[in-house]
């Protein structure tokens, strides 16, 4: 049960306003956005997804759901995101401010 908790409160972590505000002051409104939607991809969708297999495919597929809210993989999802966004925005390194401090 201790897990379970550490891994929800490790999951709502990412969506605190303190946690977003510094992403989004390191990394940009990108990376934010990145993090928001693969959070609500995670935690709506792929349970929405078991379940609706669990409906129409079988049923040993609602296990999924609850174990979608558990299981995190921002930690692999997020960064393969954030490069194919890097990739098709043909943004080359050096030309990505990652601390977003402007001199105009």
């Amino acid at each position: 049960m201790k897990w379970l908790k550490k891994q929800l409160q490790h999951k709502m972590e990412h969506l605190r306003w303190s946690s977003l505000k510094e992403t989004f002051k390191e990394h940009g409104l990108a990376l934010l956005i990145i993090i928001v939607a693969w959070e609500i991809i995670e935690d709506i969708l792929f349970p929405m997804l078991f379940i609706w297999l669990g409906v129409n495919v079988h049923p040993s597929f609602y296990a999924g759901a609850p174990v979608a809210w558990v299981l995190c993989l921002h930690w692999l999802a997020v960064p393969i995101i954030w490069g194919i966004w890097i990739k098709i925005s043909n943004k080359k390194k050096a030309e990505i401010d990652y601390s977003c401090n402007h001199d105009h």
